[in-house]
């Protein structure tokens, strides 16, 4: 982003403060400071809009994000056929629900949106809004108004805060099922924001290792013609696809969200070759196709041109450097949230600095269920980056709020076959079990500052899992608490594939599917893996997460993927108390 300049009119009047700017690229400042309002603020009303009207110049809606004390980032984009060179866009923002009470207007100056960002608009308002209290905004373009979307700030760093609820997402591909998960997200007005652990988009649009492509409706067409992305216009066609649609819309409208990445945003199993210093996708045709010749400067233009999309289509803040010509000073996405003094979340980025895979870039045997590979425990290898390791070990031990919480991307915890606590055979190695002397530097930095809750949040693989994270995986039994660092909770796809197809594709069909069903049972994997205290890979759906000074609980839903009106049925509740390491059975 580029710096915030400010200039026109402040006036006052009704008993509101209205401030005009111009924005520097997808940004923007003003001014307001009001009381409190109740705590559950009802949903947007839009009744009084012209949805049809708003549909037309705001295709893909609004939506916030990267919320602080005192803002948030707001989102949305212009339809480029109404698109016109010289007009300025308008945000207004509001305390209530029925836009009776407004706080302040912005004005967006028309040389700072457009082609060169896709006709994204992104508006920053920290430093100009209340903490701890939910707004009300909407985009004005030539003289249609947008929907209304709702947004909060979080409360001030230190300040006692006694609860935050939050929602948690992973891999929504978009070809695979319905979004009606997201509509139970939009509806809950108990929760205060939503974080998504990555995989928003999938690179492809009909990779058979992934997709079926069972809804004819949900089929996308990239520009390239290809069948992943390959260029800038394909994955802005993929934001553009998956911000369509309607539940997608009504979630981002209604709450704040936190948002990673994955590999997906650009590539299967991405990491970055240091030896070639370039992107390393193993999947990819710029990979495995001769044509392309496996070119360096091809692949780290890949990787640019998903950085750039993501920044465009989701409501970050995050520091970017648009000359930079290398991923790693292009821009840096991880970064830290604070909620009062209750609650600390880092959101990591495990694929931009990643070290290659431990045991080779084959699939079957290599980069899953690996055999014969002692390459796991080498410290030079990294996941997150030496940069990215310190800043997270520093955040994590601080004494500075009641509950640390991580958000990750992949299976922080081991998952093996076993013998006598021993393991026969890793699953995944794109997970942590492929980085594990990070991992163990990170466990045993948080266990020898003496933090009590320490959470981690997962996504990734398609699964629900509540598991202890434990310095010593081979000491089976969760009773020593000597052992026990903190908890895992891994959130399921909300459609992508299940791990169960998702394996069966990758080996090939080598194994009976039946075979793997009965490896991947909750039985089975509880047994091998007994740090875990629930496994379910059949489902999908989300869950939530509720913070308080005396516990935190996790609860799972399943909600069906192939109606777009899919039920949802509760799965679990667990519970950690705070000050004590073990998880507890909730009743559902």
């Amino acid at each position: 982003m580029k710096n915030l300049n400010r200039r026109q009119f402040m006036t006052l009047g009704g008993g509101a403060v209205a401030a005009s700017f111009a924005v520097r690229h997808h940004s923007a400042h003003a001014f307001s400071l009001f009381s409190q309002p109740a705590q559950r603020p009802p949903q947007p009303d839009n009744r009084s809009i012209d949805v049809e009207a708003a549909a037309s110049v705001f295709p893909l809606s609004v939506a916030s994000g990267d919320p602080c004390d005192s803002g948030v980032m707001l989102w949305t984009r212009i339809e480029p056929s109404r698109y016109q060179p010289g007009d300025s866009a308008l945000v207004e923002v509001y305390e209530d629900a029925a836009m009776t009470s407004l706080t302040l207007v912005l004005e967006v100056d028309a040389a700072e949106f457009g082609p060169e960002g896709d006709y994204t608009l992104k508006v920053d308002l920290q430093g100009y809004l209340s903490a701890e209290r939910a707004y009300y905004y909407r985009f004005v373009y030539a003289g249609v108004s947008s929907r209304l979307g709702r947004c909060r700030t979080s409360a001030p760093r230190g300040v006692d805060s006694d609860a935050v609820k939050l929602a948690v997402l992973t891999c929504q591909d978009y070809t695979n099922g319905y979004y009606g998960a997201l509509d139970h997200v939009a509806d809950d007005d108990s929760l205060d924001f939503v974080v998504h652990l990555g995989d928003f988009i999938y690179e492809s649009v009909g990779d058979p290792r992934f997709q079926e492509l069972p809804f004819e409706d949900r089929l996308i067409q990239l520009p390239s013609g290809g069948v992943v992305a390959m260029d800038l216009n394909d994955y802005r066609h993929l934001y553009q696809s998956y911000r369509s649609d309607r539940s997608l819309q009504r979630a981002m409208e209604n709450h704040t969200w936190i948002i990673a990445t994955d590999d997906h945003e650009t590539a299967n199993d991405a990491y970055w070759d240091y030896d070639r210093d370039t992107l390393g996708v193993p999947d990819h045709p710029y990979s495995t196709d001769e044509q392309y010749g496996n070119d360096p400067a091809r692949l780290t233009q890949l990787k640019l041109d998903s950085q750039r999309a993501w920044l465009e289509y989701t409501p970050t803040r995050v520091s970017v450097n648009p000359e930079a010509s290398h991923p790693h000073q292009y821009s840096r996405i991880y970064r830290e949230f604070y909620f009062g003094d209750l609650l600390s979340l880092y959101m990591t980025d495990s694929r931009s600095y990643r070290s290659p895979h431990p045991c080779g870039e084959g699939d079957a045997l290599q980069r899953y269920v690996p055999l014969g590979c002692t390459n796991m425990d080498n410290a030079d290898r990294t996941m997150l980056g030496q940069t990215q390791k310190r800043w997270l070990i520093d955040g994590l031990t601080a004494n500075d709020t009641r509950w640390k919480v991580m958000g990750n991307q992949t299976y922080m915890g081991r998952m093996a076959a076993t013998l006598l606590g021993k393991p026969l055979a890793l699953i995944n190695v794109d997970a942590w079990d492929g980085y594990q002397a990070e991992r163990q530097q990170i466990v045993e930095a948080v266990k020898g500052a003496d933090v009590d809750n320490f959470v981690v949040l997962t996504g990734d693989l398609h699964s629900y899992i509540s598991s202890y994270v434990k310095l010593d995986y081979s000491k089976s039994l969760n009773l020593r608490s000597s052992n026990l660092v903190g908890v895992e909770f891994m959130t399921p796809s909300v459609t992508s594939a299940g791990i169960v197809d998702g394996l069966a594709n990758l080996l090939n069909r080598e194994l009976k599917r039946a075979d793997i069903v009965d490896a991947l049972s909750e039985a089975a994997m509880i047994i091998n893996n007994p740090h875990m205290k629930l496994f379910n890979s059949k489902d999908h759906g989300y869950s939530t997460i509720e913070f308080q000074r005396s516990h935190c609980e996790w609860t799972a839903y399943c909600v069906d993927k192939n109606h777009r009106e899919g039920a949802r049925t509760t799965l679990a509740r667990h519970r950690k108390y705070s000050g004590f390491p073990w998880i507890f059975r909730q009743s559902v």
